[in-house]
């Protein structure tokens, strides 16, 4: 079997996907806040949109990496140990909780990109939610990914995961 054709078969695998796409929402983020910043200070509307368009797209790339990770969930961690199924048990609990940072986020910057157009006033506030949302979503994807990592990378575990609420408590 060639290369290629291994790469096809591991896409057959959702917590492959996974693994390749879930960089995307936080590497494309911080791509879009400094573009961002950028046109803010150079206040040019073109370069807005560009990255405005960058934080769309990487804030909505949030749901694929949630899907593929869930569908992955009973894979992977019927091959963790326990110390690394409990820190999937983290990583799953913070991305439930955390991904909807990404959906408002794309939202808020689809809104900046079109709003203006109508209501040239609500460019600024929009810009500047949209700002905040980036670094909240920034933050988020760090909550959620330093779980991620320390699934199978032992040399990141700084000692044992954090408990999960239960259903009751959440």
């Amino acid at each position: 079997m060639t290369g290629f054709h291994q790469f096809l078969q591991a896409l057959r695998q959702p917590e492959y996907v996974h693994v390749l796409l879930n960089p995307l929402p936080v590497y494309g983020l911080a791509m879009g806040l400094i573009g961002l910043v950028f046109a803010l200070l150079l206040k040019s509307r073109p370069a807005q949109l560009v990255a405005l368009l960058i934080v769309l797209i990487a804030a909505a790339s949030a749901w694929p990496v949630a899907e593929f990770g869930e569908q992955g969930y009973d894979r992977v961690y019927s091959m963790a140990y326990k110390e690394g199924q409990q820190w999937l048990e983290v990583h799953a609990y913070r991305a439930h909780r955390g991904v909807y940072v990404f959906y408002v986020t794309a939202v808020v910057a689809l809104a900046a990109m079109v709003l203006p157009w109508k209501l040239p006033h609500t460019k600024t506030p929009l810009l500047a939610l949209t700002l905040v949302l980036v670094v909240a979503s920034l933050a988020v994807g760090a909550w959620i990914s330093r779980a991620g990592g320390q699934i199978r990378h032992k040399e990141f575990r700084e000692g044992p995961p954090p408990s999960v609420p239960k259903p009751s408590e959440s």
